[in-house]
């Protein structure tokens, strides 16, 4: 249970949204069976909204895992859309390209296994949606990159940017979540909240989620 959310709110708002299908059901339970940190039903619901209210055609994923969260924008996407997603590791990469195959997305879907700092450099934009969930002390430094790769009026999409709650000093009375991650994200909230080349809200969604919008003028 999320300490960002009281329970019973959680549980209401749950209950409202509409249950996901046996295949997106099968993937997230595999990567629950694996200890994978795959992102919250809510966070898929919103990110396949996302890519559906700005009509991106091409997105950008870092942190593949199984590929849970690339299904639900990939199903958002035009036929001739296109998702490039990264992961560091093979066997998750090999997974998530199975899954996708088996979903019928596969043709929507690039899976490049590596560093995302050094994949990065290799790909260009303009892209529609960037959604950052791999490392999270790669996070401020890839900011920059993202950034240039991301067409004015696009979307930036940060996962885990609350952290259970311990980003908040002194909210959590017994931290379980890795101490170096968590002074990172609290420096990339605060990087990207004061910078100006985006318009950015942070939303109490899952794990907590930042949504930001390239501004025309950057």
């Amino acid at each position: 249970m999320s300490q960002i959310v009281p329970g019973p709110i959680e549980s209401y708002l749950s209950g409202l949204s509409r249950a996901p299908d046996e295949v997106l059901q099968a993937v997230a339970r595999q990567g629950e069976e694996l200890g994978l940190p795959i992102v919250s039903r809510e966070l898929g619901e919103l990110l396949h909204l996302l890519v559906g209210a700005i009509a991106a055609r091409r997105v950008l994923e870092i942190g593949t895992a199984v590929g849970y969260s690339t299904l639900w924008m990939a199903r958002a996407l035009p036929a001739d859309g296109m998702i490039i997603t990264m992961e560091v590791d093979e066997s998750r990469a090999a997974a998530a390209r199975q899954n996708l195959a088996d979903a019928g997305v596969a043709d929507r879907v690039s899976v490049m296994v590596g560093d995302s700092a050094r994949l990065v450099t290799k790909v260009s934009g303009p892209f529609d949606l960037i959604f950052q969930d791999g490392d999270k002390q790669q996070y401020e430094s890839l900011l920059d990159p993202l950034a240039d790769r991301l067409r004015p009026g696009g979307l930036l999409v940060t996962d885990n940017v609350l952290w259970n709650g311990e980003v908040v000093p002194g909210f959590v009375t017994q931290a379980t979540r890795n101490h170096a991650h968590t002074v990172a994200l609290r420096r990339y909230n605060q990087r990207l909240a004061s910078d100006r080349r985006f318009l950015s809200v942070f939303l109490p969604v899952g794990d907590g989620v930042a949504l930001a919008m390239k501004t025309a003028e950057s």
